[in-house]
């Protein structure tokens, strides 16, 4: 639910902050002082379009960012967060969005930058907004029928009718697949198979490459080699005066001068080190220098062996175009790639040698999710024919009580018809296009919700569907604007009647003019314009006990401090009021 909205430097609000309750949030005051500011800012947050018009003359920014509080069980929600990784902490999360003069916008929850779809859609799961037609999830026809399906109870039956629907889908695509390799297949088979006849002969290692490019610099490098470890050899170790020898001398000297002076034991026993450390080097470079030998043959050998091993890589590792290879497989530049091609093309040679005892399997396994597929898409159907024709009734009813009493409601559930063969066409969803219509009036054709000209017959109809559909609906918060337009009497009372019995189980939030809806209020919020330093603002007070009932009597005679007036709103409080 929405437990706070603050606004900043929006049209003529300056900086606001709202909090709301549970139950039946009700915003009232003059005409002109920013009710529909307010609504227009809350809208903005949920995704709307919007312009640098609305920021507040003198500023350069506008903002609206919202506390909201999820329910436990609003799994829709919960797994939309997680596939964004966004977490709830504590079930709430915090909802900005600004907007510069520049035009952009800006919009973050709990800090994580979204954009202005991934914020409506998110929005969307949590508010309707009615009056404004922006964020009516009713004039969406996806939505209709998920609330069929969970005012007739079937969510989990079509929910594992899709996943069947889903695996035939599949299936049919393995089976497309399968008849095209067939088509191609002994071609395909023949090319693959002289590559992995290819690769096998060849028998690359990996990281022979680079073994085979040091050998052939060593070889292709003999003479210069041959004279450096020479040089090395007479200076490290052959002749008297070599590095080794003198070492060796010098070990001997410090040996017998530490004898006499134990301070220069330490150094003795590094030039000791010293010592072996020179003879262990001159032995290492010794072998080295007895085991170069010049052979062209070998050179020759290595060469052709690169550029075996060079083919075979431009051939294979960059391969595309194996059914399963790996992501990056073509990105490898040694032995790895041309390996990990002739495990794949093992593998899809062994795939279409089989094809057709997979291509028989897939055809019966096919024709059983089929008829599996239509048995449950006919049990579907009757259920939401059932469901539909018991929604328009009760839709119906309240709508009369709410001042359409000519108006007809119907939910639609119109088969989708038969295939060729005679059976059912199926979407994802079933076998049905669920829909929710009406006619305004009598002797006029059912047509879409979002083609109600007025926002209050709108507004009363969403009311009329919301309560049918309070307790199956996920929406957590519903917004009324336009709820009481042309209405007044016993419409009046029935309608904030019916906000209030939505109110017990939702967060309503709900602007309006007339006194016998806003006594039903649990949370009574007056909006008022004020002049401050020359400029005007919206500014909001929460009303109880003597501003409520001065409200309330404004509202009925335009005098809140009338006799008559304040008679007839202790008489509302006290019929339809809750002690507030």
């Amino acid at each position: 639910m929405l437990e706070e909205l603050s606004i900043r430097n929006y049209a003529l609000i300056d900086n606001l902050s709202i909090a709301f309750e549970n139950g039946l949030n009700i915003l009232t005051g003059e005409t002109g002082a920013g009710k529909s500011i307010i609504v227009g800012s809350l809208s903005f947050l949920l995704g709307s379009k919007a312009d640098a018009d609305v920021i507040r003359t003198g500023s350069e920014e506008a903002g609206v960012s919202a506390l909201i509080s999820i329910a436990e069980d609003n799994a829709d929600v919960y797994n939309w967060l997680a596939s964004r990784d966004i977490a709830a902490e504590d079930g709430t999360l915090v909802v900005r969005r600004n907007i510069k003069r520049s035009g952009r916008s800006s919009i973050y929850v709990q800090n994580i930058s979204l954009t202005r779809g991934d914020l409506e859609e998110l929005m969307g799961k949590l508010f309707d907004l009615h009056g404004q037609h922006d964020h009516e999830s009713l004039l969406r026809r996806d939505t209709h029928r998920r609330c069929l399906d969970r005012f007739a109870g079937i969510e989990e039956e079509v929910a594992a009718f899709n996943s069947l629907f889903t695996a035939l889908a599949e299936k049919k695509k393995a089976l497309d697949l399968s008849l095209d390799s067939e088509r191609n297949r002994e071609e395909r088979i023949e090319l693959l198979s002289y590559a992995v006849d290819e690769i096998t002969r060849a028998a690359p290692r990996t990281g022979e490459s680079r073994e085979l490019e040091a050998e052939a610099q060593r070889l292709a490098s003999f003479e210069k080699l041959s004279r450096e470890t020479e040089n090395v050899a007479a200076l490290l170790f052959d002749g008297e005066m070599s590095a080794l020898s003198l070492t060796r001398k010098a070990r001997s000297s410090l040996e017998a001068a530490a004898s006499m002076d134990e301070s220069l034991a330490g150094a003795s026993r590094r030039m000791e080190d010293l010592y072996y450390e020179a003879e262990d080097l001159a032995e290492e470079l010794r072998n080295y220098r007895d085991g170069l030998s010049y052979d062209p043959g070998r050179l020759e050998e290595v060469e052709e062996r690169l550029g075996l091993l060079f083919r075979l890589k431009k051939k294979y590792a960059g391969r595309d175009g194996l059914a399963g290879q790996d992501e990056g497989a073509g990105t490898r530049s040694d032995e790895e790639g041309v390996l990990a091609y002739k495990a794949l093309a093992e593998q899809e040679i062994e795939a279409l040698s089989q094809s057709e005892e997979n291509r028989e399997k897939l055809k019966a396994e096919i024709a059983s999710l089929e008829k599996n597929i239509a048995a449950k898409a006919a049990e579907i159907s009757l259920r939401r024919n059932d469901a539909a024709l018991r929604l328009g009734e009760q839709i119906n009813a309240i709508l009369k009580r709410l001042g359409m009493p000519k108006a007809r409601f119907a939910v639609t559930a119109a088969s989708k018809g038969r295939g060729p063969g005679g059976n059912l066409i199926c979407g994802p969803w079933g076998a049905d296009d669920v829909e929710f219509l009406i006619s305004a009036n009598p002797g006029e054709p059912l047509k879409e919700l979002a083609r109600i000209a007025s926002g209050g017959e709108l507004s009363r109809v969403m009311l009329a569907v919301k309560t049918v559909l309070a307790r199956s609906d996920t929406i957590e918060t519903l917004v009324f604007d336009e709820i009481d337009t042309g209405i007044g009497g016993e419409v009046a009372l029935a309608v904030g009647e019916y906000l209030e019995k939505i109110g017990a189980i939702k967060q309503i939030f709900c602007i309006t003019h007339l006194a016998s809806i806003a006594v039903r209020a649990d949370n009574h919020i007056r909006v008022e314009k004020k002049d401050a330093a020359g400029r005007t603002q919206t500014a909001v007070r929460p009303l109880s006990g003597k501003g409520r009932r001065e409200e309330i009597a404004r509202m009925l005679a335009g005098d809140s401090a009338g006799a008559a007036a304040l008679a007839h709103a202790d008489d509302l409080l006290s019929k339809y009021g809750k002690g507030k």
